[in-house]
């Protein structure tokens, strides 16, 4: 039985992740351009030591995870003389479905003020360390049960050079042919000061695309024309967080979707997962410390900058760690999302929702709104082996939004499928 949103929330140690992140700083910078050799610092030894912490993790679970390094040569204005940059995979392969994948990633590497300086101390605490953590504790938890779908535990390399990890995440996803259901990019998820002093410890924000970044201008032009802006595979997949993390109030933690892809005028490397069409967002604390990002270690007239541990707190980070394991848990358990989903009712007083089966799907939950909300309030349930359809007496097309998910035995759920877009190519 999967830990999934509806059983008792996961409990992740907050020393355990406070132990990782200070394991993670203590080799001193994690720089892409650092060390590759060096056994004790820069950002060779700290994928060691990740690949390690796998390792340790599948003999515990009688190697129920395949540790994997993918690599690849990128060059660009901050990697002027190129770099090999090399992901560190943990890879749980799924009992019913292994092709269906879900994916959850942080990046390793860390950075100063001058993005070109791979020498100096940059610890990066908060930005990543803590998502690296987030991601080794969710394996050492996930691990422990057996999940339908496959499970990918990635640590990326390269983000602060030109999200180039997730570049080569997301083409090695499309060249194993993985039917990537969520990417879950957890990047600066252990901290709740903010730079004016505010506390922020009871929301994280999730970040997800409307207008797709893979679609083409008439899949575009198809969106606008059904209403489908705020419903894309990854702004469901914000909602499923929103989902998972009502249905788990001992996380005490409100999730802010919100409605862009990243933060304002930056970006994460989930974004390369959109460009390819994959279901991806990007989790980030409620409120940010600039003084403790991106910033060498110093103190300029009493105030102090750089990104340290002693500047988190990982009884947050737990919460988000638990946030994770709920969302990427129920997503393992349940079916895949249904590929297509049609609407019709023109001019009619009824409408009625067509679907393509899934296979394994247990039953469909079929999803309605009024057109001017965001959330879904209304739902009927179908079974599996039910026709797949639905009329809707009375609920005039107009005026409502329909979507589709899929349900396991169990009842855990996919994200929704829109209602009458054609389907992606």
């Amino acid at each position: 039985m999967a830990v999934h949103a509806k059983d008792a929330t996961p409990a992740a140690d907050p020393a355990r992740l406070k132990a990782d992140v200070e394991k993670l700083v203590s080799f001193g910078t994690r720089h892409t351009l650092s060390s590759a050799t060096d056994p004790k610092r820069g950002i060779g030894a700290a994928r060691n030591w990740g690949a390690a912490e796998f390792g340790r993790i599948s003999r515990a679970c009688g190697g129920c995870l395949k540790v994997k390094r993918i690599a690849n040569r990128f060059d660009g204005p901050r990697a002027p003389d190129g770099v090999i940059v090399e992901n560190v995979l943990a890879i749980q392969k799924g009992t019913g479905d292994p092709a269906h994948v879900i994916i959850i990633a942080g990046h390793i590497d860390s950075r100063v003020s001058d993005p070109m300086n791979f020498t100096a101390d940059a610890p990066g605490a908060n930005d990543d360390a803590s998502g690296t953590a987030l991601v080794i504790e969710s394996a050492r938890l996930l691990s422990k049960q057996k999940h339908r779908a496959t499970i990918v535990y990635a640590l990326l390399s390269g983000e602060e050079q030109g999200l180039w990890g997730g570049k080569l995440l997301a083409k090695h996803a499309k060249d194993q042919n993985w039917q990537v259901a969520a990417m879950l990019n957890n990047d600066i998820v252990g901290g709740t000061h903010g730079t004016d002093g505010s506390i922020v410890d009871n929301r994280v924000r999730v970040f997800s695309e409307g207008i797709r970044a893979s679609e083409d201008l008439a899949a575009q032009l198809a969106r606008r024309g059904i209403g489908g802006e705020d419903d894309g595979p990854s702004r469901a997949l914000a909602k499923a967080a929103i989902r998972a993390g009502q249905q788990s109030p001992a996380i005490g933690l409100e999730v802010l979707a919100v409605r862009r892809p990243d933060r304002f005028r930056r970006g994460g490397d989930h974004l390369p997962s959109l460009e390819l069409g994959y279901p991806a967002i990007r989790f980030t604390v409620g409120i940010e410390d600039y003084d403790h990002q991106h910033q060498d270690l110093r103190t300029d007239n009493g105030r102090k900058f750089g990104d340290t541990v002693d500047e988190m707190d990982f009884a947050y980070l737990a919460r988000v760690t638990a946030l994770n394991v709920v969302l990427a848990s129920e997503l393992a358990a349940a079916p895949p999302a249904p590929t297509s989903v049609s609407i019709d009712g023109a001019v009619s007083s009824n409408t009625t929702i067509k679907w393509l089966p899934i296979a394994g799907a247990a039953a469909y939950r079929i999803h309605w709104r009024r057109a001017d909300s965001m959330a879904w309030t209304d739902s009927r349930q179908v079974a599996g082996d039910a026709p797949a359809e639905l009329m809707l007496p009375g609920v005039i097309v107009d005026d409502h939004f329909f979507g589709v998910s899929a349900l396991s035995a169990d009842g855990s759920e996919s994200i929704i499928t829109f209602g009458g877009l054609p389907p992606a190519p």
